[in-house]
């Protein structure tokens, strides 16, 4: 009895010590784990937060949710899309705020969209039969460039001039190498490719097609074949489109037709374009590229003291009416507005005095007709800003110039091609608009008319500083695309990290 008495005492003495051990061993742990680790799953110091997202304004952080943009100052400011006529319509509700702009090292520009720091921009000096070659203009001294604090080159006339953005931009960046203020512009020229943003390729390809597409009967190639070949051969050997498989090269190919052959190699470039018309999209898009005004032909209306009374012709079409393609409304409205009372359609060209009888009949009319032809976009729009005519746009694949900026819808009409198509729909909108409605418009044409300005030497806020502010607004694609292309650069030779990269785009 005594002997089970002392057995029993003896398991529960075992089973206390047990029991006390597996506790201590429990809480020595936890205590460890307290003291050595998180406290939670996550640590919440590494997690974003509103106070580190910031855009750099002259070295200090802006709150991004204090952030706001307006449209600049002075008379050719651009109109931003939230405009008074949509603060009317959301009156009451508070409108979203949002950051346009970014660094001013990696962008060069500020919170307003504009370029603050000049945008550096390297040009290759290609051989003269490139470019100003091209205008019978012959090198001296051994020189690529003509000395234009002497003489500059002239452009040709014409339907020549309203594809000449080459002409002027090539111009500007030679300018800022001479220019008192380089600072103050919105893109300068480096020697160094290593220190630009940018790399600019300065062959006049809508020149080229326009002179030298034509096989002369001794030639088995067109001489603009030929200097499109010898580009892509001279461009894709150069360290500077290794570096980033040409995905920060500037081109040029205003003209729906030039760059014909070229483009299918130097796709990866950022091409400067009238529009999408005759381009794949995976050759040419919106996200890569950028849209550019054409020039305009006709006479600006300086002066303009005209009013809704004093112009007598209510629309205006002079053009070609028969095309292919998209333009087959041309056609039709022809046959629907022809007997209208106070329009004017007619078949019109640059010759036989066509530009000063084009001038005129649009310094008269209210409204203009811009409809797509064999593309999307023609420089009638363009005119028709200079001649402060309300441009009636009828065109349903266009792209239009700085349209992330700029809101169309404050002096132009928008159509779609199948409203416009239908017996007095057009006629009736048009007549519907009242005195004051197109007043307004007018009054923002003549605002944002400097906008679509090419000029030598360029000026503030005119086509040739816009087209550089919005080929800086795609830098922060163009550094990620890069930077993407050089991820394996390394490990995998530049052929295949072409390869990967675009199958995987």
């Amino acid at each position: 009895m005594a002997e089970k008495q002392g057995s029993c005492i003896i398991r529960k003495s075992f089973f206390c010590l047990f029991l006390t051990t597996t506790v201590l061993f429990v809480l020595s742990w936890f205590f460890m784990l307290r003291s050595t680790g998180h406290p939670n799953l996550f640590d919440r110091k590494l997690l974003p937060t509103e106070k580190l997202i910031t855009v750099i304004n002259n070295g200090n952080s802006e709150f991004s949710n204090r952030s706001n943009v307006e449209s600049s100052n002075g008379s050719s400011r651009a109109i931003l899309a939230n405009n008074e006529r949509e603060r009317e319509e959301g009156e009451g509700e508070e409108p979203p705020k949002r950051v346009e702009g970014f660094q001013e090292k990696d962008g060069a520009m500020n919170c307003n969209g504009h370029v603050k720091e000049p945008l550096k921009v390297f040009m290759y000096d290609l051989d003269p039969e490139f470019h100003f070659g091209l205008l019978d203009w012959k090198p001296q001294r051994g020189s690529v460039w003509p000395d234009i604090r002497t003489r500059i080159p002239s452009y040709p006339g014409g339907l020549n001039l309203q594809h000449s953005i080459e002409f002027w931009l090539t111009l500007d960046l030679l300018a800022s190498e001479i220019s008192e203020n380089p600072n103050n512009r919105v893109a300068i020229r480096v020697q160094n490719s290593s220190e630009a943003d940018l790399v600019f390729v300065p062959f006049f390809s809508s020149l080229s097609y326009n002179r030298y597409s034509k096989v002369n009967p001794h030639q088995k190639r067109s001489r603009n074949e030929v200097l499109q070949a010898k580009l892509v051969k001279f461009v894709t050997a150069r360290k500077e489109w290794k570096r980033s498989g040409g995905r920060d090269h500037i081109i040029m190919a205003h003209h729906p037709n030039s760059m014909l052959n070229a483009r299918m190699q130097l796709w990866p470039a950022i091409f400067i374009l009238a529009d999408f018309g005759r381009y794949p999209i995976n050759i040419a898009n919106v996200d890569k590229d950028v849209i550019a005004p054409y020039k305009h032909v006709i006479k600006r209306y300086v002066n303009d003291t005209s009013d809704f009374d004093s112009r007598k012709t209510l629309l205006f079409f002079q053009g070609a009416i028969y095309r292919k393609d998209g333009g087959f409304a041309r056609q039709e409205l022809y046959y629907l507005l022809r007997d209208e009372k106070d329009v004017h359609f007619s078949f019109g060209s640059v010759k036989k005095d066509g530009v000063n009888k084009a001038s005129q009949g649009m310094h008269s009319t209210k409204f203009c007709l811009n409809i797509a032809g064999d593309t999307p976009s023609s420089n009638r729009l363009f005119d028709a800003i200079s001649s402060h005519c309300v441009p009636v746009i009828i065109s349903d694949e266009i792209e239009l110039p700085y349209e992330d900026v700029l809101d169309y819808s404050e002096f132009c009409i928008f159509v779609r091609t199948s409203d416009a198509l239908k017996e007095k729909f057009l006629i009736n909108l048009i007549r519907g608009i009242k005195k004051e409605e197109w007043t307004r418009m007018w009054e923002k044409l003549k605002e944002v008319e400097p906008l679509f300005e090419f000029q030598y030497p360029s000026k503030e806020g005119d086509a040739v500083q816009m087209i550089w502010q919005s080929v800086a607004r795609k830098i922060p694609a163009i550094k990620m695309k890069v930077n993407k292309y050089r991820r394996y650069s390394h490990s995998v030779p530049p052929k295949e990290r072409v390869k990967n990269y675009t199958s995987t785009k």
